[in-house]
């Protein structure tokens, strides 16, 4: 559909509710599309100057800009790594876990969960895109629509399984010594130090894929605080993974953390792999 085939279906539709919040929907997406192309206009900006030896000024006269709104354009408009997490806007999931209070089944969010997803939509603030949520249920098998955040381990729903199966260089692996990671790079495996000998580290599983022209991010640890030492790792590090060139780019990030569960430090410990485009 075009966008005067959405703009004449809005216009066209019968029903005030279902127009209204198709209006709102399309002007959500199209405020995401009008920054990417911001993004893509500053990343133009300064590859014609880095590639072709152009001076802004002369960058400028050839866009019919002036010098000093291309100098804005390169202060104010994204990052190139706001386009780690695609266009936008960006859903994140996290498991919605069962627990039994007062006799009575009741869904929850696991704390560092729910501090995976803060840090998460922290970021897409700074990078000024919209985040919405959603939970994965036990049952969850495969990702929502459009640009997605998906933070689950394969003990938690198959969605996380479906994914690790597509992905040939890191792996998730259980076997008498508990839950690792493996890096099939290295030819070695990571185990939680926090499951093996009680020390307060975690790791996790960092990986960025493009399906289907959109951009799928997979954040796992081997607990729920590895998932938020990935968040954690890439609030400070998203330049150092962002590969606009790849297909599926893989990290495995190790983090320290208080008694209190909360993550105090994080940093690489193997990656980032790529699969070029």
């Amino acid at each position: 559909m075009t966008i005067d085939d959405e703009f004449d279906a809005i216009r066209n539709d019968p029903d005030p509710i279902r127009r209204g919040l198709r209006a709102g929907e399309l002007i959500g997406i199209y405020q995401q599309r009008s920054t990417e192309l911001a993004r893509l206009r500053k990343a133009a900006i300064e590859q014609a100057n880095r590639d072709m030896g152009l001076s802004f000024s002369e960058i400028g006269e050839r866009l019919g800009l002036t010098k000093g709104r291309i100098s804005q354009i390169r202060t104010t408009a994204p990052p190139p790594e706001r386009a780690f997490f695609g266009v936008g806007p960006v859903a994140i999931g996290v498991p919605r876990r069962v627990g039994v209070e007062e006799g009575r089944e009741r869904a929850y969010v696991d704390a560092s969960d729910e501090a995976t997803r803060k840090h998460l939509q922290h970021k897409l603030a700074e990078l000024s895109l919209v985040a919405t949520e959603f939970g994965i249920t036990p049952d969850t098998e495969n990702v929502p629509s459009g640009d997605c955040v998906i933070v689950c381990g394969p003990k938690s729903a198959p969605v996380a399984r479906n994914l690790l199966a597509n992905d040939p260089l890191l792996a998730f692996d259980r076997a008498d010594a508990g839950w690792s990671i493996v890096d099939s790079r290295a030819d070695s495996r990571h185990f939680s130090p926090y499951r093996t000998d009680g020390t307060r580290k975690d790791v996790g599983y960092l990986s960025r894929r493009i399906v289907d022209n959109r951009v799928i991010v997979h954040i796992a640890g081997i607990t729920a605080i590895g998932s938020e030492g990935v968040a954690h790792w890439l609030d400070s590090n998203l330049r150092t993974v962002y590969d606009p060139d790849a297909e599926l780019t893989d990290c495995i990030i190790e983090c320290e953390f208080d008694p209190n569960l909360v993550v105090t430090g994080s940093k690489l410990l193997a990656g980032p792999y790529s699969v070029p485009l």
